[in-house]
């Protein structure tokens, strides 16, 4: 049985690109060297914020990150960032009994500018504000936490393995992979990912087949 659902945020509810062109213009660099760096890195195994440290050696992220907000060009995020299956499908689920938990890898702000959203969810969480952040298992254990049930009723939906397929899986949750954004369609039909999901998904409609099946 499914109790909640715990969904990742970046490339599974919103979109990246303003977060990552937001990096290019600070740095004053191509967005689309900054995009091909990323997935680089990411293809790597490596964090993402390394592609930061290729294109400004020696860069303080944190300091970095710092500066964008007091010049006023820090994170942003608006409904255009929201991919168009995210309220219905969350709405839906919700009507089924299902709660909704965003838990994903993003700042204490990020977490403020999604729960402005006004989402149907019933928590928004982030890495920043838990002081843990994937792929770390205590990380996971905050999400059983935050569900209020036993591990293998949530069932946690992400487009990245490393930080939110493997790491679940060994938590005992159960475990959807997102075919959306570059790191979802670069894994899907990887064989070590197929083996270990439980749910293979190409929208988050789809969970409502999972739901009440």
């Amino acid at each position: 049985m499914i109790h909640t659902i715990a969904f990742d945020v970046g490339e599974t509810l919103v979109r990246d690109d303003r977060y990552w062109g937001a990096w290019a213009d600070w740095f004053r660099v191509p967005r689309h060297t900054v995009s091909a760096i990323v997935g680089a890195v990411v293809a790597q195994g490596k964090d993402n914020a390394e592609a930061l440290r290729l294109i400004q050696p020696g860069v303080d992220v944190r300091s970095a990150y710092d500066a964008r907000e007091a010049a006023g060009r820090g994170e942003y995020l608006d409904e255009t960032d929201v991919y168009d299956d995210v309220r219905p499908a969350f709405a839906a689920l919700r009507q089924q009994g299902i709660q909704v938990v965003v838990a994903g890898n993003q700042t204490v702000k990020a977490g403020e500018l999604l729960r402005g959203l006004d989402l149907p969810a019933d928590l928004i969480a982030t890495s920043g504000g838990w002081g843990v952040a994937k792929p770390d298992p205590r990380f996971f254990t905050r999400v059983v936490e935050a569900a209020g049930v036993p591990a293998e009723q949530v069932l946690y939906v992400g487009d990245h393995p490393q930080n939110d397929v493997f790491p679940a899986r060994r938590a005992g949750l159960r475990t959807a992979h997102l075919r959306r954004g570059p790191w979802g369609h670069l894994w899907a039909d990887d064989p070590q990912v197929v083996a270990a999901v439980d749910y293979r998904i190409n929208g988050l409609m789809d969970l409502l087949r999972i739901v009440s099946g």
